[in-house]
């Protein structure tokens, strides 16, 4: 299980990464651009995936760990709850989502530099 803080520790660790208010509650960026926000609810993060079809298997093979409302019928992002995963799920969680938002370069810099990189949680 992972906290608040843990998740705030683990996406400020990625190059070019600030936190941000979103609808109220933290939220990260790199570059101005949003990947990943912590829920009302406070045991919930908001991530985007790459496709709608990624998302759809998600929700399939482990709807314990990730969830969806109606809010976001339609749109390439999941809920993951943070009690079911540990610091390193969520951190390959964060670090895909990371690179989705990344610009190219940045993305491609830290995937050779990473130690153990896979490049993606398919990879």
């Amino acid at each position: 299980m992972v906290t608040e803080d843990e998740v705030r520790r683990i996406a400020l660790a990625l190059p070019e990464t600030a936190e941000k208010t979103m609808y109220g509650t933290p939220a990260f960026y790199v570059r101005n651009k949003w990947f990943a926000r912590v829920r009302e609810e406070g045991d919930l993060l908001v991530l985007p995936v790459a496709s709608q079809e990624e998302r759809d298997a998600l929700l399939a093979a482990g709807p314990a760990t990730f969830c969806t409302t109606p809010h976001y019928d339609g749109h390439a992002i999941v809920l993951v709850r943070f009690g079911a995963v540990d610091a390193e799920e969520m951190g390959e969680l964060l670090a895909d989502a990371w690179r989705l938002r990344a610009p190219r370069r940045l993305a491609a810099g830290f995937d050779a530099w990473a130690p153990g990189s896979r490049g993606g949680r398919g990879a």
